[in-house]
This record gives C-alpha cells, structure tokens and sequence, in this order.
C-alpha cells in the first residue's frame, strides 16, 4: 500500500513570497520536467543553502527521478534547519514508510504532532501496526484514516480483518462490504464479508453475501463451503448439506470439503454417512493423512476400534512429521523426512544433553513410529525406556505421556497404559490421543466396570473433536478474510 502526502499546496502558496527561482522550480515540478527542477533547485541553493523550502523542492524533484535516497536525504537536512516545517516532516515520513525504514513510526507520529488528525499519517500508521500484529492501534489508526483508506483495498482489508479479531464483526462486515463494492470482481472481498456477517450471528445476510459467487455460471467451490457453514450454524442441515455436495462435484480433490462434510455427519451422529463420503473422497486424494484421520473418528464413534487404529496408523504413516512440527525445535533432518538421519541427530545430541526430556521424547517417538516395530524388538525396549525418562524429567510432558501410553498398548500392559492417559487428561482434558487411547485400554483391559467408563469418554471425546474442528474451520475463514 502507498500513499503520497500532499506538500504541493503548501509549497505553491509560499511561492509568492520566495526567490525568483522558486516559481520556476514548482512550475518545472508541475510539469514533471524533473531533471530541469533539480537543476533550478541546486542553483537556487547556492544562493541560499538554507533554505529549507528550495530543500523540499529539491527533494521533490529527486523523487520524480526515482531518487529516493538523495530526497530522503535533502528532506532530513530541511528538518535539521527547521524540526517543524511540516512538508519536510511529510515528505520524509512518505519514504521512510515506503521503504519499510524503522524511522517512519516515529516520523508519522510527528506528522500528527504538528498536524494532528492527518489522515494519510493515520493510514500509514494503522498498515504500520497491521504488520506487527497490532490490531488494537490499526484499528485506532485507520478509524481515523476513513476517507484516506476508501480506495485503498489493502487497508480496508487489514482493517476489517482487525475488526474481526477484536470481536466486531458488524463494524468489520461495514469495512467489507466498502471494499467488495470497491472490487466487485474480488472473490476474497466477499468470503471476508461473509465470515463478518457469520461472526456476528447474521447467517442469512452471509449467504446473501456469497449469492453472485454461488448462483453464477460458475459457482465458486469456496463461496459454496462458506455458504454451508452458513446454513448449518443457522440450522438449516439439508441445505448446509446440499451446497456442499455441489462443492465436492465442482472442487472434487478439495480434501477440506470432505472434512467438513464429516463434521457435519459427526455433529448429527451420522457417522456410517461420514464414513462413506470420506471413501469417496479418499479415492479422488489416496493419501490424506486428515481423512484418514476423520475416518477414523468416525470408527471410534462406530465401536470399530480395529479399524480406528488402521486409520489412525496410517494418518501418523503419512504424516510423521505433523506431531514433531510443534515441538521440534528446528531439527532439520525431520522437516526434511530424513528420518535416519534424524534419529541419528537424537542419539548424539542426548549424549551431551542426557537430561533433556524434549530429546528422550523424540527418541521415543521416532522408534515407536517404525511400521514393524514390535514389543520384542530391542528398538521396542529403547522406545519405552526413552518415554519413560520424559516423563519422568518431566511429569507434565503430555505428548511424552501419549507415547508411553501407546508402547504400554502395544505390550498388553493395559493398567500401565490406563495410568498414562490419566495423566496425561489430567494436564490436557482435551487431548484427542489421550481420551482414545484410553478408551481402547479400558476396552481392551476386560474389566466389567471399565466399560462403565466409556459411554462419559466417547462424549469427551466428541466434544474435544468438535472445539478442535471448530477452530480449524474458524481459523480457514480467517485466512481467507487476512488474504494468507
């Protein structure tokens, strides 16, 4: 986003009172004849290389010719002479600012210092906040930069997009609305006026929304998706459902569709329905790692704890680095799946660092990961040992827990495994991993008061998937209003 602050009025009404050249040099800038400016302005500041009116034309004249350093630097030398010659101070800020320099905060705030309210300054300052991630001072900033931001689709996107993240959705749904009737063509103008309207309960005006996108020659998958969710936060099932359906015909290896598809399923307790669209869209995306994750959840809800285990393998075999990317502090060998090598890295930096839980953890999943590894395998050994020692360094090492739990599964040691998934809960009553697995150490343990249990943790369970979906489809819509 670039602004200009005007300096040329100001400049043109001192005109009157300045030396002969002056007049010459402004017309010359009028007519963007720039190099004859910058030649008029030297010899007028042979004259008088003070003054800071001839500096700023001078200045001028440099940025015609994509000279920003040298502006920059006749403008910094007119606000050494005069610290208040507002132009100067403007004309600075602009470049300061365009160029991204850690000077332009402050010299914006000066601009408002001595022109309080100015709205290019509050513009540039609330884009200036926009990119820290400083949503209280852009929207402070740009509500105070209306008229300058009207035609500037950058800025009302971070300002409505700010809106939303501290909780204003209709104001935000006003901002987003000015920018789809500034881009009318702009299909993300409308998503984000949609997600505003959801936000604030307004399901209908959503949908209205999403209309020239949904009911056009060529409906648009994503329009479609928004208008699903639409409709199902309404109530309204059967349509949230059928624009759905229209979004998978049209968008068919789109993964994200059938995901919330079976959300949909999984909230109206329709999980073989879920089941089956997750099979469709696995022969359209073969190696999903998320459905065959969603499949399996609906397994679990299904009592088919052989085949949720299936999935859940093979969703850890696609992906084995989804779990390590949170925690791995930057291992390279795992980003790049060298998982030999990886292992290698674990095994020599626990020698030097043999307290270090976050490492014995590691040890501990990469072996466990292994598709052939069984409980009399020496690597099996290794694993629970590793575990064993994260937890210990540190007891509320949940993800260490989640592991152990697994190996004791692995090894028919059903109360050990139960104890970790207590543990576990007890320092995350949301972890997934850790209701399921309990749920099959407390099947498998054959205990007839166990199975009491397991009704209480399948609806534990169902509301941990739930919030989970819930702020991944939240955090989607906020993508695609931020534009990432």
């Amino acid at each position: 986003m670039r602004y200009a602050i005007s300096v040329w009025i100001l400049l043109l009404c001192a005109a009157s009172v300045l030396a002969d050249e002056v007049p010459a040099i402004t017309a010359a800038l009028r007519a963007r004849r720039f190099q004859e400016a910058l030649e008029l302005s030297h010899t007028a500041l042979e004259k008088s290389p003070k003054d800071v009116r001839v500096l700023v034309l001078e200045g001028m004249a440099l940025s015609g010719l994509s000279k920003d350093q040298e502006a920059l630097a006749a403008y910094r030398n007119a606000i050494k002479l005069a610290p208040d010659y507002l132009p100067a101070v403007e004309a600075a800020a602009e470049i300061e600012y365009r160029k991204g320099m850690p000077e332009a905060p402050a010299r914006l705030e000066r601009v408002l210092a001595l022109h309080p309210g100015e709205p290019t300054a509050h513009a540039m300052l609330g884009a200036l906040a926009w990119k820290k991630s400083d949503c209280a001072a852009a929207v402070e900033h740009f509500g105070q930069a209306k008229a300058a931001i009207a035609s500037q689709p950058d800025a009302l996107r971070e300002f409505g997009a700010c809106l939303l993240k501290l909780k204003r959705p209709e104001d935000a749904a006003g901002v987003f609305r000015q920018l789809a009737e500034l881009r009318p063509d702009d299909r993300r103008a409308r998503y984000a006026l949609a997600v505003a309207w959801m936000e604030a309960g307004r399901f209908g005006d959503a949908v209205d929304a999403l209309r020239p996108l949904t009911e056009s020659s060529s409906p648009d998958p994503v329009a479609l998706q928004l208008t699903s969710a639409a409709y199902e936060q309404s109530g309204d099932t059967p349509k949230a459902v059928a624009a759905l359906r229209q979004a998978i015909v049209l968008d068919p290896r789109n993964v994200d569709l059938y995901l919330d598809f079976a959300d949909i399923a999984f909230i109206h307790q329709s999980f073989q329905v879920g089941v089956d669209m997750i099979n469709a869209g696995l022969t359209q995306v073969p190696n999903s790692a998320p459905m065959y994750l969603a499949r399996g959840i609906m397994y679990v809800q299904l009592g088919d704890y052989a085949k949720a285990d299936v999935d859940f393998d093979k969703a850890e075999r696609l992906d084995p680095n989804r779990a390590f990317a949170q925690v791995a502090r930057g291992l390279s060998e795992v980003q790049q799946n060298n998982f030999d090598q990886a292992l290698a890295t674990v095994r020599s930096q626990l020698k030097t660092n043999p307290k270090d839980p976050f490492l014995h953890y590691m040890l501990s999943e990469m072996l466990s990961r292994q598709g052939t590894l069984k409980p009399s395998d020496p690597e099996f050994k290794q694993a629970l040992d590793a575990a064993r020692e994260a937890v210990r360094l540190k007891p509320d090492f949940v993800l260490a827990r989640d592991v152990l739990s697994k190996l004791y599964l692995w090894a028919g040691e059903h109360d050990k495994a139960i104890e970790q998934c207590r543990l576990a809960l007890r320092d995350n009553p949301a972890d997934e991993t850790a209701i399921y697995r309990l749920i099959r150490a407390l099947k498998s343990s054959g205990k007839p008061e166990a199975e009491k249990e397991i009704p209480a943790l399948l609806a534990q369970f169902t509301k941990a998937r739930d919030e989970a979906r819930k702020r991944e489809a939240r955090e989607n819509q906020f993508r695609l209003v931020e534009g990432k």
